[in-house]
């Protein structure tokens, strides 16, 4: 059942994600559309919530509560810049603005970037690590944790590896071509920018 929540999540998630832009750009209801990204977060506490209970019901710590851990952990980590992203590309499409700038690609500007996506790693492996032990905390004695035990290295080892893929572009930054810029100018915020949605307000605004 854990699996299959795992999948349902993360359908629920890009369905919400393209109903939440659809509904933003598409429809001209920006408040409607929030609301709906807004929700995303409620399916990690779902199945964070029937994890938990299957763990309560006397189910054995096995792999898939690990994974569940880091399924969370990393829609923690990662989440948030992948539907910053796609919405800075649903904005230019549909909403007027600007293409979004594209991440670095040269020097120290690209290093920096990986940084602070290995970052967002970081974070994913820290809250898999809080909610496996968590797990491991609830279950006692009664059970044995250590599939969830195993997990906890799974998420530091895989951090690591990223780390080292990042600290790469620091050590040995790649040097842009002459006349190309390290990196590339950053566009307006999106949600800054839909002048459109002011000429031709959608239907929440004609409600203000």
């Amino acid at each position: 059942m854990i699996v299959t929540l795992i999948v349902i999540c993360e359908v629920g998630f890009w369905v919400l994600l393209a109903a939440g832009l659809a509904t933003r750009y598409l429809l001209r209801m920006p408040r409607t559309g929030l609301a709906l990204l807004l929700c995303e977060p409620l399916l990690e506490v779902v199945l964070l919530v029937v994890t938990a209970i299957d763990l309560k019901n006397g189910a054995d710590p096995s792999w898939k509560h690990g994974l569940a851990a880091l399924y969370i952990g990393y829609t923690v980590g990662h989440g948030h810049r992948t539907v910053k992203w796609l919405d800075g590309h649903a904005a230019h499409r549909f909403g007027g603005a600007p293409p979004p700038a594209r991440p670095p690609r040269y020097g120290m500007a690209r290093a920096r970037h990986e940084g602070r996506i290995w970052l967002g790693s970081v974070t994913a492996a820290a809250v898999a690590s809080v909610l496996l032990l968590l797990a491991i905390g609830y279950v006692g004695d009664d059970g044995n944790t250590d599939s969830l035990s195993g997990w906890i290295l799974v998420a530091w080892r895989t951090a690591g590896i990223h780390g080292l893929i990042a600290l790469s572009y620091a050590i040995r930054p790649k040097k842009a071509p002459a006349g190309e810029p390290e990196s590339a100018v950053p566009a307006r915020d999106p949600q800054d920018v839909p002048d459109l949605l002011v000429r031709r307000p959608g239907k929440d605004e004609e409600q203000v």
